[in-house]
């Protein structure tokens, strides 16, 4: 269980990153993009899962049952911020923004990925599976 959410955490992230790339290039990160995701927001939420994804893979190597609940309680503010962004995003689709470019099945990909990954983060932290 915890190998399968190391590679939904993964596929996740490379979602992830096109979209900070796509934003990043198209300006997003200057206050006079007109983009409705704050640089805080966009990059707190990429930092905490990146964190996560680092606790995650120390967990496997280490085997730790601590490190894997704390991987997963990173997850939860990961959520919380992604889902403001994509409450944020859509009604932003076609307005000329940086978050606008986003391609559509990267953002469902990102997000159902994400939702995978933290259902088998919280069954592997409870120990459902085997590794």
């Amino acid at each position: 269980m915890g190998i399968a959410a190391l590679v939904t955490w993964l596929i996740t992230a490379a979602g992830g990153f096109v979209m900070l790339g796509t934003w990043i290039s198209r300006g997003g990160h200057r206050p006079d993009s007109g983009s409705r995701l704050a640089p805080g927001l966009v990059f707190g939420h990429a930092a905490l899962a990146a964190i996560g994804l680092v606790l995650w893979i120390v967990h496997l190597l280490l085997d730790d049952r601590v490190l894997a609940w704390v991987a997963f309680a990173a997850l939860l503010p990961v959520a919380l911020l992604g889902f403001t962004m994509l409450a944020r995003w859509i009604p932003t689709r076609r307005s000329g923004t940086a978050e606008s470019r986003f391609p559509v099945p990267v953002v469902v990909g990102h997000g159902l990925f994400a939702v995978a990954t933290l259902v088998l983060t919280a069954l592997a932290a409870l120990g459902t599976g085997g590794r």
